[in-house]
Formats: C-alpha cells, sequence, structure tokens
C-alpha cells in the first residue's frame, strides 16, 4: 500500500503552530495505545464512511486509530506523545494544527477527524480548513445531550457533564458549519475496545483504575477532587452491591446509545468550486 504524501507542494511546510489539544495529550496520552484500542466495529464503519477516496487526511490523528488500509493516507497530528506511539505501519504524520493545515486546496478525496473537533482551539477555522483541503469529511464526535445521562456522569461525577459542555460543540452547531451532511449513530458496544469515558458502561471497575481514567479526556480535563469523589463513591457501590441493584438493567444489553455520532458529507469549498468552474 502507498504511504506518500500526495503531490502537493505545501504538504512539505509541515510545522504550523499546534492545535489546542497538544498540551493536554503530552501529558495524559502516556499509555494512550493501550487503553485506546480502535473498536473494529467502528472502524469499519468509519471506512466505509469514506466511500471509493483513495486519499485520505486523518485530522488529530492521534496513535493512528481507525486509519483505513489500502488508501493512500496522511496524518495530521500535534501532540509529540501521540505521535511517538504511532506504530511503524501507521501513515506519515504531519505535526500542524486544525485550524492551519500545510495543504493545498482540495489536495485530499476525503478527510476523516475522529474525536477531535472539541480539542480544536477555533472550531470554525478547522472545519472551513478540513472543507478546503478535502472533497468529503467523515467526523465522528458525540452529543452531550445524550452523554451528559450516562450513569457514571449522571451519578458519580457531573463535574464532567459540565467541563464537556463547555468545549464540545452541539452537533446543532456543527451541522451548521458543516453544510448538508448525514449523521448516523455509532453505538458503543458491551465489549467495546477504545476505552473513552463510556466504554465501560457494563464494566464499572474499569474507572476504579488511574491509567484508564488517564487515557480519556473527559477526566483529565475534570477537577480532580471531583472524580476522585466520584471513583470513591463508585468503589463503595460496588463493595456493596449497590450498583449492580442499581442499574441490574444494563446486564441484558448488547449495546448502549451513549451519544456518538459519525457525520459524513461533501465538502461546501468542492462544491463551490466545481460550481464556478
Amino acid at each position: 500500500m502507498s504511504r506518500t504524501l500526495p503531490p502537493t507542494p505545501a504538504a512539505s511546510a509541515g510545522t504550523a503552530a499546534p492545535a489546542g489539544h497538544a498540551p493536554v495529550y503530552d501529558r495524559i496520552g502516556v499509555g494512550y495505545s493501550s487503553i485506546r484500542r480502535p473498536d473494529h466495529r467502528w472502524a469499519a464503519q468509519i471506512e466505509a464512511s469514506l466511500g471509493d477516496a483513495r486519499t485520505v487526511l486523518n485530522l488529530g490523528a492521534g496513535t493512528g486509530a481507525y486509519e483505513p488500509e489500502g488508501r493512500t493516507l496522511v496524518a495530521v497530528e500535534p501532540s509529540l506523545e501521540m505521535r511517538a506511539q504511532r506504530g511503524p505501519l501507521a501513515a506519515p504524520c504531519v505535526v500542524a494544527s486544525a485550524e492551519r493545515l500545510p495543504f493545498d486546496d482540495q489536495s485530499f478525496d476525503a478527510v476523516m477527524a475522529v474525536l477531535t473537533v472539541h480539542h480544536w482551539t477555533d472550531l470554525e477555522a478547522g472545519i472551513a480548513e478540513l472543507q478546503r483541503v478535502a472533497r468529503r469529511f467523515s467526523i465522528v464526535t458525540y452529543d452531550m445531550d445524550v452523554q451528559r445521562n450516562f450513569w457514571f456522569t449522571r451519578d458519580y461525577v457531573p463535574e464532567i457533564a459540565e467541563a464537556e459542555c463547555s468545549r464540545v460543540p452541539s452537533l446543532e452547531r456543527l451541522t451548521k458549519l458543516l453544510g448538508p451532511c448525514e449523521v448516523a449513530e455509532l453505538p458503543v458496544w458491551h465489549d467495546f475496545t477504545d476505552g473513552f469515558m463510556t466504554a465501560f458502561w457494563r464494566r464499572p471497575q474499569a474507572y476504579l483504575d488511574p491509567a484508564t481514567r488517564r487515557a480519556c479526556s473527559a477526566f483529565a480535563l475534570t477537577d480532580e477532587r471531583a472524580v476522585d469523589r466520584g471513583v470513591t463513591r463508585l468503589r463503595d457501590d460496588l463493595d456493596s452491591g449497590a450498583w449492580h441493584r442499581r442499574y441490574a438493567d444494563l446486564a441484558t444489553r448488547d449495546h448502549i446509545d451513549a451519544g456518538f455520532r459519525l457525520l459524513t458529507g461533501e465538502s461546501l469549498h468542492a462544491a463551490r468550486t466545481e460550481a464556478s468552474a
């Protein structure tokens, strides 16, 4: 498989100002790849959303999760810690920010952005840039109107929802910026392998593990004292059996809707370019 950059002169520039999430993940990203392992069901859905795109830009690429094979792919990742965990077969990685991409207009057939838009310092600029450099987009984000009702957030650390709502863009805002797009649910299965906060909805003991919590920005960006209080209450409820009694219905469920959404569509920039041609 080809792993070379598309033939665009600007790609060699390579070092735009880092995106806002770089300092966060340089701090919390240690051991990230061992906890945040891509789930094959999401991988299949994300890859299908890219259609017949031959050249793909992975924006906010992290350690390389969900990068599809069989396509010419380029990654953008500002965090040194995350780049260090990219495997030898991962796509070539450019150090840049979402808000200032070092690529020519329409350099890629498609751009993918998986769980990254909430870390951008300027959402409008980032959306404009991804639409400028690619003809199609595939974005994974989450709806806080749904996720704030997740049992751990609601009943143990409500401060997480408060912190997340201040930085996670609403679906209404995202779709307004993106233009016409399809919105699909991404279910979270009980044996999900990508260890973000809601992944362990049927495995509550996982939240007691500091390494598991460290691999999730929702914990890292919430008041540590609030997280500690919630984890202590959860430990007590697990020890007493109160958690299993309260959430007994979860044991019968195979998956939940935790608010994750896949947004796909055609770039407004590409449409305007074609209309003016």
